[in-house]
Formats: structure tokens, sequence, C-alpha cells
């Protein structure tokens, strides 16, 4: 049966492919900020995704996950509800939590702090209007990372509006949002509350949030724009702990033994304020500027301990650009830097029932990076383009251990990364676009890597490096718009997780050996049709991973050629988006995921598994600028037992983090708006 599914999708695949838009967007109409382009998506010779709010509404209002699944290349996982780890064109093998070795900006400034980390579960869909995700080494502008950037850009909402929604489900979910944008002169503000909770499809994985963000917005003169960001989330989730095979096949449901009784979970309170300013000096110059601060308390009772740390975050931006036309040539430069500090104290105590106990360690981490970028793009004759860039970076971490006697300090300076980036794109026609790059990838170790829950400090381990070279197409025929990526990653110093009595730490694994092909198309059957049945899109995404490990030995055993941990070889997503009325609307998810090696030697795999979702959509206007909307959906509609977020090498084979079963929800919104 599961063969069955699998060829109707393959057959789907070849007919239609999405990340896309709305059904009356093609493909070239999407403008993207990535790379500093501004540009049509089909002519910036790069792989990029773009999620905007509408394909946000395609899913329930609880989290990011199945939206980003949507996206060739993407893979996010949540090992417990609000647990997330993200891999771009590789695996999580580096993030046991949490999300590493992917640079995320919040409105252009850093969300990933200086220790390499990203706590992109702070933030409620409610507050986004729209994601970019760069795959990748993307380092000729953004500094450190082989895995890809993603850039989200917050919800900032059009004219003066009042928007409240609220849903509930399966598991005990409840979620409320409420939303406020208006404009007075030059001046906009936007505002999000977003709360939510959930008693969780396991023992031990309830989970509660609550989310402020402020946005504001001031024109100065008739060149600039002054604006700030600014946020605050209280997070609380317990973590159930993996399951073994023997205990995943009785039980998915059950946590770990001793996750109650060690009250396992996180809490994590965080603010972050970012100021920027964007100065148009003239035709030919432009300048943006950015600085952000953020402070995290976070708490961590864990089966190994009880941590308590606190992150303190500062940092800032500087991007500017020259546009020139000289002759037959056009084009533009781009150059700037990027600066982040990062100081964390963290102590370790023993977990008495959920309690700290004796202090273990006390310790404090710092963390300095600089980045220096620039960027050359050319449009040259014959509809080439050229983009040459790179950036410098200069990364170091200091580490004191201040509960010994004298006390330990230890430091590691990374040797200076230079990161190239060249690309050439070639506009065939109006509606097709190929191009070609290479680039090189630098990605040092986290502060989570470099002091693992092992709570030593590891000075030997070496940053990643790799370089990618990468073809691929876009475009439009007719209604179907097109993407085809091809790529081969060639990355050394693979750093991998290991587990040693029941605890993390990280080594060097050798080089791996990454062969890719991502495919994307949207077909955009008909709209506007005044039929029962008003539009039609059909969409679908296929992601083909060949991972290898090269050389590779570890404990006298050699790894070299197995598949690398933690990649599904096939991935296939697709969809139905059909509006039926000018109220009513219906959108149908599936996804297909191979089985997925849970080791370096691939003695054990998480099967594979077959996802079924849906949301139906119904909107009514009472009156002019009041507007109610209702919806109800099913997730896991075929009630497959798999694990979303498996934990990798883990100790005693506790791979498992199973994810709920069949679940419904139902929800409600009002909108007031003035103009």
């Amino acid at each position: 049966m599961r063969w069955l599914w699998f060829s109707w999708l393959s057959v789907c695949n070849c007919a239609s492919f999405a990340q896309a838009v709305d059904s009356t967007r093609l493909l070239s109409e999407v403008i993207v900020k990535s790379y500093a382009a501004n540009k049509s998506i089909t002519l910036v010779p790069a792989s990029i995704a773009v999620l905007d709010s509408l394909q946000l509404k395609r899913f329930n209002n609880q989290s990011l996950v199945s939206a980003f699944n949507t996206v060739a290349g993407v893979r996010m996982e949540e090992r417990s509800p609000g647990s997330y780890r993200i891999a771009i064109r590789g695996s999580s093998l580096r993030a046991p939590f949490g999300i590493r070795n992917v640079k995320v900006y919040w409105n252009r400034l850093p969300l990933t702090d200086g220790g390499g980390n990203t706590y992109l579960n702070l933030l409620d869909n409610a507050s986004l209007d729209k994601i970019e995700i760069l795959k990748g080494p993307s380092g000729s502008l953004y500094g450190a990372g082989t895995g890809g950037v993603i850039l989200l850009n917050a919800w900032s909402g059009k004219g003066n509006q009042i928007s409240v929604r609220s849903t509930t489900g399966s598991f005990g979910l409840f979620n409320v949002q409420a939303m406020v944008n208006g404009s007075i002169d030059k001046a906009k503000v936007a505002f999000t509350y977003a709360h939510q909770q959930s008693e969780g499809y396991r023992q031990n994985s309830s989970t509660n949030r609550d989310a402020f963000s402020l946005q504001l917005q001031h024109a100065i003169g008739d060149r600039g724009v002054l604006s700030s960001s600014l946020f605050y989330t209280d997070l609380f989730y317990q973590t159930p702990g993996g399951l073994t095979q023997a205990q995943y096949d009785a039980n998915p449901a059950q946590a770990r033994g001793e996750a109650a009784s060690k009250k396992a979970s996180v809490n994590n309170k965080t603010f972050f304020g970012g100021l920027s300013y964007d100065h148009q000096w003239n035709e030919k110059w432009s300048v943006q500027l950015g600085a952000y601060a953020s402070t995290t308390d976070f708490v961590n009772p864990t089966f190994l301990n009880y941590e308590k740390r606190k992150e303190e975050n500062a940092g800032g931006r500087i991007e500017t650009q020259y546009g020139f036309t000289e002759g037959l040539l056009k084009g533009k430069v781009t150059f700037g830097a990027e600066l982040q500090f990062f100081h964390s104290p963290i102590r370790t105590f023993d977990n008495v029932f959920g309690n700290a106990g004796n202090l273990q360690v006390e310790d404090e981490i710092d963390s300095r990076l600089l980045i220096g970028f620039g960027q050359l793009e050319l449009d040259l004759p014959k509809n080439y383009s050229l983009t040459i860039g790179s950036s410098y970076s200069f990364i170091g971490y200091k580490f004191n251990r201040l509960s010994t006697i004298p006390a330990i300090r230890q430091q590691r300076e990374f040797d200076p990364s230079f990161s190239p980036r060249l690309a050439i794109l070639k506009k065939v026609s109006k509606n097709l676009s190929v191009y070609g790059s290479v680039s090189k990838g630098f990605s040092p170790p986290t502060v989570a890597e470099v002091r693992p829950s092992t709570i030593n400090f590891n000075d030997s381990l070496q940053a990643e490096t790799g370089v990618n070279y990468e073809v691929g197409a876009k475009g439009n025929v007719g209604r179907f718009s097109y993407e085809v990526a091809l790529y081969y990653f060639a990355l050394d110093q693979t750093i991998v997780v290991q587990r040693l009595n029941n605890a993390d730490y990280f080594i060097n694994a050798g080089n791996t050996d990454q062969k890719g092909a991502e495919l994307t198309l949207n077909w955009n059957v008909f709209d506007n049709r005044k039929e029962f049945i008003r539009s039609l899109q059909w969409w679908s995404s296929c992601t083909l991973n060949r991972y290898r490990f090269g050389a590779y030995n570890k404990r006298d055993t050699d790894y070299s050629g197995k598949q690398l941990t933690g990649v599904a070889p096939i991935i296939i997503a697709g969809g139905v988006d059909i509006g039926m009325t000018p109220s009513l609307s219906l959108h149908t998810t599936i996804n297909y995921t191979d089985r997925i090696p849970l080791n370096d030697a691939n003695a054990d795999y998480a099967a594979d598994y077959f996802l079924v979702g849906s949301k139906i959509s119904y909107s009514r206007k009472i009156n002019s600028g009041q507007q109610l909307d209702f919806w109800f959906g099913v997730d896991n509609l075929l009630d497959q037992k798999y694990s979303l977020g498996n934990d990798l090498n883990a100790a005693a084979n506790r791979f498992y983090n199973a994810t709920a079963t069949r679940n419904y929800f139902i929800g409600m919104s009002l909108s007031i708006s003035k103009n």
C-alpha cells in the first residue's frame, strides 16, 4: 500500500511542484531581498525559497514545521512541542536540540546569537509576514555557516487594523493571537501578542508560551527610515526524552522513565531589541545601519543535571550599496560588516527530583565574531549577470571555570576564514533563467558544541569547511512555475554528535560527500472563474539526497562510505489548494519521507512515513471593514506512527521521539479594518 502512495506522489511530482506563492502569482513575480538583490527570484543566481503569510495559513497556527517542510532541501524537526531543529541541505548531526549551522536574521539583524545557537521557537507565526530561505553556503554576505540562511521579516500589516484569532484542538491545544497595526502621518506601528498551550501527545510534553512583539517605523525626511523591532517571549516546554525501539513499539506516547521525576523541561525567557536606519543618499548610494541587544534566562532540568544560564548578546550590522551604470555595464556594489558579542554565565547542578542540588561546575563563556563582506553584481550584455562576493570572518571563544581553585581559563581563536562566492546567470528568455555558482562555507563549532553536556571545554574541535558547486534553472511556462537545482557539496571536518554516559559531545568525522537534487513546480490550473470551484493550484516538491561519509574512522571502526546520519534519501511534499466560492477554500497537503539512518554505523533506521493533512476555511464579511473567518483541519489524517525528531547516535539506542497521532483543530478570527 505504501508503494502505491509513493507511486502516486511521484506522478504528482512530474506534473506539479511548488514551494510557491498564492495561486495568482508566478515565480517571476516573487521579489526577494536575499543577497542584497531586491529583485525577482528568477534573476538571483541561487536557490531561494519564499514562504509568505498566505502559505503559512495553509496549516494550523501552532508552529512553522509543516510550512518549512514543504520546501525542497529543508527539513524541520520537532523532538517535542516547542523543541525545533532545522537542516538545510544537511542533517541534524550537530543539533541534539536547537538550531545550529543555520544563520537566522530577524528584520535584517542576527537572531542567531554570538554562540551560534538560534531560538526560533520564541517567535509566534503571527509576528511573521515573510520568510526567505537561502540554501547552501551563503558566507559571502552572511558570514559563518555552511547550512544556509533564513531571513525572517516581521508582520507589519497594511492600513489600520485590529485582528484576533484563536485555535483549539487535540491534545489540549489552545492558541490565541491578537494583532494591531496602524499608521499616523509618517509613522507605522504593528503589535502582536500570542499565547499558546498544549498538553502534548506524549507524557511530559506540555508546552506554554506567551510572546509579545512590537514593530515601529518612522520616515525621517524624504530619504530615511528609522525602524525598531522588539519582542519578549516566555517559553516553557517539557522534554519527554527518546525511546528505544521496544519502548516505541509498545507505547510511543510514553516518556523516558525519569522524565517526570527529573522534571525534564526548558524555561526560556528572552528579550530582543533592535534598531535600524535606512538612508538613500542619492540615486547611487544607500546605507543600512542596525544594532541589537538581547538577554536570555535559560533554566533546563535534564536527565543528567540541572542547568541555569544567562545569555547576553549585542551586535550590529552595516551594509552600504552603490549602484552604477558605465556604458554597457550596469551593476551594484555591496559592502559592510557585522559584529557580535556573546557572554554567558553557566551553572550546572545535580538534578534532585527536578530541583537544583549541589553545584557541579560554574563556568563563563564568551565569544566574539567579526565579519567583513563585499559583493559585486554586474549586468552584462546578452542578458548575462555576474555576482562575485566574499566575506572574511574572525571568531574566538574564551572559557573560564570559576568553580575550581585556581580558576581554569582556556581560549580558542579560529583562523580567519575567507568565504568567496562566484555566480553567473543567463536570462534565456522572459520566462527562463539558468545559473551556476561556486561558494565556500566556513562553520566553527558553536558554544554548545565546545562546551557540551559533558560540561568539559573542547578546544580541539575544528571548524567545518566546504565548497559547494551548483547549477539550476527557474522560470515559468504558461501557468507553470518551476525550479531545478543540482549541487555537490564537499564538506571537510564534519562535526557529528556522540554520546558518553548519556551526555553529548562532538568530534570531527573527516569529510562527507553530499550530492543533491531539488525540484519545484507550481501549476496554477485556473483562477477567477465564476463556477463553484473558482481557483485550483496543484503543487509539489522533491528532495533527492545522496550523502555519504568519506574517510571516517571512530574507535577503530571504519564508517567510510556509510549514509550520512539523519538524512532521508528521498522527501516528497505536495498538495492542492482549491478556492470554492469567494468565501470557501480547501488546502490538502502530503509528505513522504524516506527512512533515515539513526547512527553512523547505519545499523538502525527510522521507518519511512506518509502524512496527509487538510484544512478548510470559510470567510464572511460582516460589513465594510469587518470580516469573520472560520477553519477546521486535521493533521496526520492516516494516523501514521512516526518520529519527527530523532536523537541521532543516541545512548542506549534511545532514538525515537514519537509525534502526535491523528489530531484535529478548529479556529476563528475577527478582523476590523479602517482606511
